[in-house]
């Protein structure tokens, strides 16, 4: 019975914790520089993989994988955390969480040009309802200590977005022949190595001094982060239709609103959380449509 829920439990565990992530991020970029912080995790995520290389060390190559391997990896973590590192330095977690609502809608999109599935107009117009409250939602924020920039900001979380569903697709396709836990820690090494010379960057600030608080928050997001959400999704996902696991990620707005409040003592106006609400309307508008006609992919 335990084994038959299993992959919904780790589903909904990743969630959380990538809810999560969006606060750690935040705290970790008030002392230190998000490439700095991007490498840390990476880094911290690669280094617990080591001692255990020959649990996950395990594959069955296919000529051609390599190409989505590297799709898969340079869509995440490579250009995602780019996008996502940049965008929480304008704007708010709680606006950041909520645009991750619309990764479902950006994989089915995928889907209908890459795998050539159907995709039907009662999703099409979900997704155009969930792409004007997210607009909505950037262009009534006002400028604030947790949101300078928050329409940049949250136009930069979108393109993180557009990388996840990639990655979605590409690890769907390997995960038939690939251990989660091997997808997992090549994500991890491919990240550090791609991160490392960005720390040389002019615009990139090295560390001066110690913050405790903020390398905490680097290694929860290395280890609960990089190796618990990434390896539970990747476990779900070789188990699920990518389609199923999507639906999930309409948890995280959810999670990262409570959590920023809490936490970060985030707020959004009325307004702001009417145009939140016209998002999540739209990502449910599209998950009853496409389950009519059962697509077989879908988010991260």
């Amino acid at each position: 019975m335990l084994l038959r829920w299993l992959p919904t439990l780790s589903l909904f565990f990743a969630m959380a914790l990538w809810a999560s992530s969006f606060i750690a991020l935040k705290l970790a970029f008030m002392h230190y520089d998000p490439m700095v912080v991007i490498f840390g995790r990476m880094l911290i995520g690669a280094l617990c993989f080591i001692p255990f290389y020959k649990l996950w060390c395990r594959f069955e190559y296919r000529r051609g994988d390599l190409l989505w391997l590297a799709v898969m990896v340079i869509a995440e973590p490579c250009l995602y955390f780019v996008f996502e590192a940049n965008a929480l330095t304008y704007t708010s977690a709680a606006q950041a969480g909520m645009i991750t609502a619309m990764a479902p809608l950006l994989v089915g999109i995928g889907a209908f040009f890459v795998l050539k599935e159907r995709m039907s107009r009662s999703a099409l117009f979900g997704f155009l309802v969930a792409v004007a409250g997210a607009l909505w939602l950037s262009l009534t924020a006002e400028d604030s200590a947790h949101a300078p920039n928050p329409l940049l900001g949250n136009f930069l979380e979108f393109c993180a977005m557009v990388c996840a569903a990639v990655y979605s697709l590409a690890l769907k396709h390997l995960s038939e022949r690939y251990s989660p836990w091997f997808l997992t820690a090549l994500q991890a090494f491919c990240g550090s190595v791609f991160f490392f010379p960005l720390l040389f960057l002019p615009q990139t600030t090295l560390p001066a001094e110690w913050a405790g608080s903020g390398v905490m928050a680097i290694l929860y997001l290395g280890v609960f982060i990089n190796i618990g959400a990434y390896g539970l999704y990747n476990f779900a996902v070789s188990k699920v239709k990518v389609s199923q696991a999507s639906a999930f990620i309409n948890l995280i707005p959810v999670i990262t609103l409570l959590l920023a409040f809490i936490i970060l003592d985030e707020r959004m106006t009325f307004e702001q959380l009417l145009a939140s609400g016209v998002v999540l309307a739209g990502v449910v508008l599209s998950q009853q449509r496409s389950s009519e006609s059962a697509p077989e992919t879908a988010s991260a």
